[in-house]
């Protein structure tokens, strides 16, 4: 049982005994969620990399939309980083417009990458062509995030972020080096599951601030909102 002191202007004891029985779960969540954390810390490495893929990166400049580089999967891994975080980005040559969902997450990313590249590195890749995926970025505001294109190579399939039909996937994963090679170390599979009634996969969630959100509130998440890529002017 958690502590019972905290009280708040005017509530009633009926208020008080269910939030106080909402604490005890969200203190058992807390623990659940450092549980997987750790058995996800202890996974053992995962296949070793059987490709240096070949991405396609700009400069950084944004507004500079000609300048493209080749850089190896390998060549991601900064001196003393050895974890890499490859998130997909659902934006294919076929598709119109990005993926909305993926565009509201990367929005959040964008500021905690300085943060997040502290530690570890980090990278965003999409099926379009890299003057594409840069464009989206300017208009974005995006600063932060290493943008590559993925058109060239078959990460995508190899990785979970395309079907068979070319669709594409929001998959994360994480690659780890070591001595002999690169290793993939996790993915995303919640993404794959079947997901609960009435609930969307989730695979994400705890990169993507916006349904925690939502969350927290007496509205929830609801069940037919998404994020847009532009809103009508405030009022």
């Amino acid at each position: 049982m958690a502590s019972e002191g905290i009280r708040f202007p005017n509530e009633s004891p009926e208020y008080r005994s269910a939030r106080q029985a909402l604490l005890d779960s969200e203190i058992q969540l807390r623990r659940q969620i450092e549980e997987v954390a750790a058995r996800r810390r202890a996974l053992p490495l995962g296949g070793r990399v059987r490709e240096d893929y070949v991405f396609e990166e700009g400069g950084r400049d944004l507004d500079d939309l000609e300048t493209r580089r080749e850089v190896r999967l390998s060549e991601l891994f900064a001196p003393g980083k050895d974890t890499l975080i490859l998130y997909s980005y659902m934006f294919s040559p076929a598709m119109s417009q990005p993926c909305t969902s993926c565009t509201s997450i990367l929005d959040g990313l964008d500021g905690e990458a300085p943060h997040v590249t502290q530690r570890v590195n980090l990278a965003v890749v999409a099926k379009s062509p890299v003057e594409r995926i840069r464009a989206v970025a300017r208009e974005r505001g995006w600063r932060n995030l290493r943008l590559l294109s993925s058109a060239g190579n078959s990460y995508n399939t190899d990785y979970g972020a395309e079907n068979p039909k070319g669709s594409q996937l929001p998959a994360l994963n994480v690659f780890v080096r070591r001595p002999d090679g690169i290793y993939h170390f996790y993915n995303t599979e919640l993404l794959y599951a079947p997901p609960d009634p009435g609930q969307n996969s989730r695979h994400v969630d705890l990169i993507w601030p916006l349904w925690n959100l939502f969350d927290y509130t007496p509205e929830g998440r609801g069940t037919d909102w998404y994020p847009r890529l532009s809103y009508p002017p405030a009022g």
